[in-house]
């Protein structure tokens, strides 16, 4: 699955996005980034990835709007998001799932917690798609 999977990232931290890159790519997903949520809904519908990890606190466009703007759409509706972020009360998450997000992780995050959670998450994809 993860050697076709392509997964976008979108965080306006330089640092966060390089390692995300490494350890996706690592585990064989090809890779692709925004630095906001507005560059985002531009590539997925340019070419809509398989998977997105969506930071909250960005520029232009913040985490929640981007997640509400893909789940409303058809074509993008099914397309898992798993919202990573530093914030951590109970308050975001609910804020993330009400905004339509598949995941919640908050950050640091652990690369296993992180792979089980994309595996997962794409493995529930392709159930639907079938």
């Amino acid at each position: 699955m993860g050697e076709l999977s392509t997964i976008l990232i979108v965080d306006d931290e330089p640092k966060n996005v390089d390692y995300l890159e490494q350890e996706l790519e690592g585990f064989g997903y090809s890779t692709v980034s925004a630095s906001n949520g507005a560059e985002a809904l531009a590539i997925v519908k340019a070419n809509p990835p398989a998977l997105i990890l969506l930071d909250v606190m960005m520029p232009v466009m913040n985490g929640f709007e981007t997640c509400s703007i893909l789940k409303a759409s058809d074509e993008t509706r099914f397309i898992p998001v798993i919202i990573m972020t530093a914030l951590d009360a109970v308050e975001d998450r609910v804020r993330g799932i009400k905004a339509g997000a598949d995941d919640f992780l908050t950050k640091p995050v652990d690369e296993r917690e992180l792979l089980a959670r994309i595996e997962t998450s794409l493995r529930l994809k392709e159930a639907m798609d079938r």
